[in-house]
């Protein structure tokens, strides 16, 4: 099978045929020998439960206190 090259303003495209359209509107894209790899991204989105599964409970993993915050400066004198 083979396609066709163009220019799209000043970068190059090339016109996927029906049969090999990726879903979705972006696809990464590598140089895999001569020629290159396009592989469809899927949702960018964090799955279902992910902060639930990583969330680490066990105290001696707590963030240390911060301080107090110190007043701001009186910038009106």
């Amino acid at each position: 099978m083979t396609t066709t090259l163009f220019m799209n303003g000043r970068s190059q495209a090339v016109r996927l045929p029906k049969q090999l359209r990726l879903p979705g509107k972006r696809a990464k894209i590598r140089r895999f020998g001569r020629g290159l790899l396009l592989e469809p991204m899927g949702d960018e989105s964090w799955p279902e439960g992910y902060f639930e599964k990583v969330l680490i409970k066990d105290n001696s993993f707590k963030r240390p206190g911060q301080g107090e915050v110190p007043p701001l400066p009186d910038l009106e004198r």
